[in-house]
């Protein structure tokens, strides 16, 4: 039997084990942000790291559908997207053990803020318009930047969103011009603090604060 190329990818089996300060993460992790935040980047460390299988929404749309996200924007408009994108998000948050990246519009809907604020733990990856300008602006994989002024839309898309991601998320997370490895782990260290018993976590992990 041929393997589903839209199914989630296996935990790899050479995760390291975590160091004795950072206690187990238990459940599902979901990361939520900007186009340009990092989401893929840092979901897929710090599901390394875990242990815990690592999947991506847009690119489980894709491998479904065979078209890239451009593709689906051109043909069934952002509302056909969006449906698409809520039964994925569905499918996805009610699996167990993952770091799902999540779309960047994804927050518009009530339903998906729902499954992915009771159904996990989100992690809100915060950065300025500037730097997603600095991260996106080549991209032309992002349906949504293809204006005349993508910097005016992009800042646009900010101010709307950014309050749907404060709400949802449970941690918030600046990235900032730090390293991936630095960011990741500044995300384990206040993981381990919302699940550690009291007294138990260390202190410290200024990059992130509580949602």
């Amino acid at each position: 039997m041929s393997e589903d190329p839209s199914a989630p990818p296996a935990p790899s089996e050479s995760v390291a084990a975590l160091p004795e300060r950072f206690p187990a993460v238990p459940g599902n992790i979901f990361l939520v942000g900007m186009m340009g935040a990092g989401k893929t980047s840092v979901g897929k460390a710090l599901a390394r790291d875990l242990g815990k299988t690592f999947v991506d929404s847009d690119h489980v749309i894709e491998a479904r559908t065979g078209v890239k996200i451009p593709v689906i924007f051109e043909l069934e408009g952002e509302a056909g997207f969006r449906a698409r994108e809520a039964a994925v998000i569905d499918e996805l948050t009610s699996q167990d053990n993952v770091v799902l990246a999540t779309g960047g519009g994804a927050v518009l809907s009530e339903v998906n803020r729902q499954a992915l604020h009771t159904r996990g733990t989100v992690v809100y990856l915060r950065a300025s318009v500037q730097d997603l300008w600095h991260r996106t602006k080549h991209d032309r994989n992002r349906p949504l930047l293809q204006t005349a002024d993508p910097l005016a839309r992009l800042t646009e898309l900010h101010a709307q969103r950014d309050p749907l991601y404060r709400a949802v998320a449970h941690l918030v997370a600046d990235t900032g011009s730090q390293s991936l490895r630095t960011l990741v782990l500044k995300l384990r260290h206040k993981l381990a603090q919302r699940f550690a018993p009291a007294g138990v976590a260390e202190q410290g992990g200024a990059a992130c604060e509580r949602g």
